[in-house]
């Protein structure tokens, strides 16, 4: 079976109809224009601007929360926004120049928010959090880049089965905790529920291969230059999942002391 990344912006999807279409475009053309291809240093440039836009947005709500703000709102607005500018993107990818930067921007008033009621529970928490996923990031880049993994279609498969296997629990749990009594197992300071967050850390950090390795062949199948802001914008959002996870992980390790 021919899984891809689960990242919606990094699926199969539009990578493969754009790169029909960019072959066809290189095949009839006479001059071609180099710059207007997708390359791994225009991604890594975007995929950094669109950090620090996200970094800069939730440092504002970070701010404004210890100064007696409610971060509620905030979190809960830029998570509705930013869910809605990921799906149009999905569909729309030709749009990615202008929809990454307003999700880097919305989605830092979530993780601003977020950050700020798990620091004012747990002291010190985020700082761990931040430091958790950077080294996560850095770690899976070098085994990537020295293909110590290799993204086989068997590694493939065992990511993206895990990764639906996580969204389809998650979204059931929160059904049902909806509109019944029923605790989910995640819930709670438990050995079970640690070893829960312990496991969706390692698929959310697996994804981060699936979406190296998505980005590498658009840039080897040279894409338009729009897909750098796309497999950026895909790239943040396995980042942002990654950050939310370890910040659940070190919540519970906190209340267990």
């Amino acid at each position: 079976m021919n899984f891809k990344s689960q990242n919606p912006f990094l699926n199969n999807k539009s990578f493969s109809a754009t790169t029909a279409s960019r072959k066809e475009q290189v095949h009839n053309a006479t001059i071609i224009d180099y710059n207007q291809e997708m390359t791994l240093s225009g991604t890594v440039s975007k995929t950094l601007l669109l950090f620090l836009l996200l970094t800069a947005s939730a440092m504002v709500i970070w701010w404004m929360t210890f100064n007696g703000m409610n971060p509620l709102v905030p979190a809960i607005g830029g998570a509705i926004v930013g869910l809605i500018l990921v799906v149009i993107s999905a569909f729309k990818p030709q749009y990615s120049p202008y929809l990454a930067p307003g999700y880097a921007l919305f989605e830092g008033l979530f993780i601003g928010g977020i950050s700020a009621i798990f620091e004012t529970m747990y002291p010190g928490i985020v700082i761990q959090a931040v430091g958790a996923t950077f080294v996560t990031f850095i770690v899976c880049l070098g085994l990537y880049k020295y293909r110590i993994v290799k993204v086989t279609e068997q590694f493939k498969s065992v990511v993206v089965a895990a990764t639906l296997a996580i969204a389809t629990y998650y979204l059931i749990s929160w059904v049902f905790s909806m509109f019944t009594s029923f605790q989910p197992v995640h819930y709670g300071n438990s050995m079970m529920s640690i070893g829960i967050s312990v496991f969706v850390i390692i698929i959310a950090a697996l994804n981060l291969f699936l979406d190296f390795d998505r980005i590498e062949k658009g840039a080897e199948q040279k894409m338009p230059k729009y897909m750098e802001w796309y497999g950026a914008m895909g790239l943040m959002i396995t980042l942002v999942w990654l950050y939310i996870e370890f910040l659940r992980l070190l919540s519970k390790l906190s209340s267990k002391n």
